[in-house]
Order: structure tokens, then C-alpha cells, then sequence
């Protein structure tokens, strides 16, 4: 559900027309709804209600606006990180340190020593030499790490290949074969306090039958743990829970992944982490973006939007769908492609999609647009850094503003050797 509906004729965010914010802001620019993510927060918290031992940290990579994670902050949620800056942006929001989980699998020495001064609450280790490090450095400045392992249990998540990271193949977690000997060995280093295992297998979760073995495995390998003297309090289940991004799709909610999780893990005693990002921003916002013109084609018709790639990306990456509508459907459709401007093929939303009609000057919205959108925008083709808002009923304002390329290119500089 989302906050995003037609009124007297044209589609509003919550109380607030998209027409009105398009004039206002220009095009193309992101619309969240501050009800909607209130609402997402709260479903999802409420799906582990009968675990008793929980901590969610927000997957800030997947929308790391400030004022998004202000608002989960009061929602009581803490912030999975994977770089500086977005631990930084975490702090910045309001989010305590010992509710920052600090993931990934590239953390430099720089990154693992802020993150220790920061005090954050945990570090998810990708790998044994990793481990090593922070032990180190953590000694050197007299503090212990809390600390997990992320283990790879070769599980296929059944999700788009770029965005699977549970299999042998995928560059995160250390093999399952060898995580006991490793979590020993990290174990015994006097920087470091083991506390429990971790575990992703991917994003866009469709199917929760491989979530369901991947934690069989986690808890088999905790067991085990246990059974050799080990300390495992803790056990972080990471996040992907997918959200549908089609009309009709019909996804496992979040009360479906509570009640796997409760019969998994029901014995385990243990504090259960969650790492949620999509299915909490995902259906919270959109891309409201103008047509340029509409373009005859060999076939369909070309509708080209000022929208890109740059934009929003997931589709030239992805091949992601994202629901295209006009935000003054006048009840009439068309069978088109929707293209953005970018000098690439790859720009490319929609290929013989059946949407509603538009024309040259009209406004409308890629949905679904709320994560893994403005944050993975760039300005490819020296196009602006695309704004962001956020409504609140009848009130909106801007939260990220639109960087325009002299801005961009008043950060260059022309070497004097050049002149």
C-alpha cells in the first residue's frame, strides 16, 4: 500500500498534487510520501512481533536521504551502513551509534578506525583478513570491535544475477565450509568480540524458500559454534525482501517473512538483526518526470521523457520494471516505448508497454521509484543531480535540491599546464 492516489483528476502524493510540486521544483524529481514510509516502518516491525529479542537497522543504501532516515530514526529503527559516509549520514539523522551496523565488503583502514571512534554498535566481517585488521587497530586504540561474521551459504536467492550475493560465486561472506574455523580463530584475538554470524543472500526476495535454507544453515553452523565453546548471542539475518513493482504482483509480505523466521529460528536464542531497505522505501516514492515529445518509430511510438538513465538507473542495469502513469490520466491508453534522452540505447524504461496516453508536455511518474532511485543517481552526460521531496499530508518540502551541472563544473579545475 502507498499514499499515492487520483484526485479530482490528477495523481497526488498523499494531499498534495504532483502537477503543483512539478511546477514548483521542475522535472524530473523524486516524491516520497512520509505516511507511506511511517506506515512500511511500522508493518514491518510489527511482522516480528512475536520474536522476543530484535534489532532492525534500516538499509541506508538503498535511500539515504536525511530527512528518510530522520523519520525512521523516530521510528526506532538503527541504520545498516556500508561505507563512512553513510554512517555519517546515519549519526547525522539521529540514529544512535550502538543501533549502526557497519556492512560490506571493501571497508578500508580509514573507514574501520571512524567506525571505531564513532563507537558504532557492530561490525559485520567479510572476511578473516578483515577481521585481522580491525583487531589490530582496535587494540591500538584500547577498545574490543563487537563484531559478527557474514557467512556465504551458497544459497541461490532466486533474484536478478546483479543482485544476488548469496551464492559461491558472489564476492561476500567467507565460504560456509570454512566459517567455524575462521569465527575461531577471529575469535581468539584480543581486538574483537565475537558475537554471532550474519547472512544476505540478496535483494528483490521474491521466493522465500531460499531465505528459509539459508537460515537452516546459519543455525546448523551456530550449533556448531556453540558445541566448540563459542559465544553466539546474536544473529543477523540481513534484509531483500522484495516489493512488487508491477501492477498485480503478488509478493511475500512482511508477515509472511515473520512467521519464517519465527519457525526457523524459534530455539535459537539469540537477538535476531534485520537489515531492511526496498520493502520499506520502495512503493514510498516515485519519479515524476515531463514528456519531451512523443517520436513516430518503425512500430510503437517513442516517448521520450526528460527522465534518464542518470535518474534513475535500475532499468539500463537491471532490466527493472517500473510501472510508468500519467499524472492526468485522461482514460485513454497507448501501446508505446518510453525512453529518456541520454545518448545510450541502454536508455531505455519500457519497450511495448501498455501505459496511459501521453503527449508532448505532459507529466508522469515511474513508481516504485523510492529505493535504489535518487541514490543511484550520477550526471551522466553532464545532466543536473536529480532533487528530491518529501510530502507530509498537505505540506511538502524539498529535501535534496537539484545540483545543476555549473554547479558540477565549478568543482573542476584546469591545470595550469593546460593554459
Amino acid at each position: 500500500m502507498d499514499h499515492f492516489g487520483i484526485v479530482d483528476g490528477e495523481l497526488h502524493a498523499e494531499q498534495v498534487p504532483l502537477g503543483r510540486i512539478a511546477r514548483e521544483v521542475g522535472t524530473p524529481v523524486y516524491v516520497y510520501s512520509r505516511a507511506t514510509l511511517s506506515r512500511h516502518a511500522k508493518v514491518f516491525r510489527e511482522a516480528l512481533s512475536a520474536l522476543p529479542k530484535v534489532h532492525i537497522a534500516f538499509a541506508v543504501k538503498s535511500n539515504p536521504n536525511l530527512a528518510v532516515l530522520r523519520l525512521l530514526a523516530r521510528e526506532g529503527y538503527g541504520a545498516d551502513v556500508v561505507s563512512e559516509g553513510e554512517m555519517n549520514r546515519a549519526l547525522a539523522a539521529g540514529m544512535r551509534p550502538e543501533d549502526v551496523v557497519f556492512s560490506g565488503v571493501g571497508k578500508t583502514r580509514i573507514e574501520l578506525v571512524a567506525a571505531l571512534r564513532a563507537g558504532i554498535g557492530q561490525f559485520n566481517l567479510e572476511s578473516e583478513e578483515e577481521g585481522v585488521e580491525l583487531a589490530e587497530l582496535a587494540s591500538d586504540m584500547g577498545v574490543r570491535a563487537t563484531c559478527t561474521l557474514r557467512v556465504n551459504p551458497d544459497v541461490d536467492a532466486k533474484t536478478h544475477a546483479k543482485i544476488s550475493t548469496g551464492k559461491a560465486e558472489n564476492k561476500f561472506g567467507v565460504a560456509y565450509d570454512r566459517a567455524a574455523g575462521i569465527y575461531a580463530r577471529l575469535s581468539a584475538l584480543p581486538g574483537l568480540e565475537m558475537r554471532g554470524l550474519a547472512v544476505h543472500i540478496g535483494s528483490q526476495i521474491t521466493d522465500l524458500e531460499p531465505s528459509r535454507q539459508a537460515f537452516l544453515k546459519m543455525g546448523a553452523l551456530m550449533g556448531d559454534l556453540r558445541a566448540q565453546g563459542h559465544n553466539v548471542t546474536h544473529m543477523d539475518l540481513g534484509g531483500g525482501l522484495g516489493v512488487p513493482y508491477k501492477a498485480g504482483d503478488n509478493l511475500p509480505t512482511p508477515a509472511d517473512y515473520g512467521r519464517l523466521v519465527s519457525e526457523v529460528a524459534q530455539d535459537w536464542d539469540v537477538t535476531l538483526m534485520f537489515e531492511p531497505g526496498r520493502v520499506i522505501t520502495g512503493n514510498s516514492g516515485v519519479l515524476v518526470t515531463e514528456v519531451v515529445r512523443v517520436k513516430q518509430g518503425t512500430g510503437n511510438p517513442w516517448i521520450v521523457v526528460d527522465a534518464a538513465m542518470n535518474d534513475l538507473a535500475r532499468p539500463a542495469m537491471y532490466d527493472a520494471w517500473h510501472d510508468f502513469a500519467a499524472v492526468n490520466p485522461t482514460g485513454e491508453a497507448m501501446v508505446a516505448n518510453i525512453v529518456g534522452p541520454i545518448c545510450e540505447s541502454s536508455d531505455t524504461f519500457a519497450m511495448g508497454r501498455d501505459i496511459d496516453a501521453v503527449k508532448a508536455g505532459d507529466l508522469a511518474v515511474f513508481r516504485t521509484a523510492g529505493a535504489y532511485g535518487a541514490t543511484m543517481a550520477n550526471t551522466y552526460n553532464s545532466r543536473a543531480l536529480v532533487p528530491e521531496v518529501m510530502v507530509d499530508g498537505e505540506k511538502w518540502a524539498i529535501v535534496a535540491s537539484r545540483i545543476e551541472p555549473a554547479a558540477i563544473l565549478a568543482a573542476e579545475q584546469v591545470p595550469d599546464w593546460l593554459d
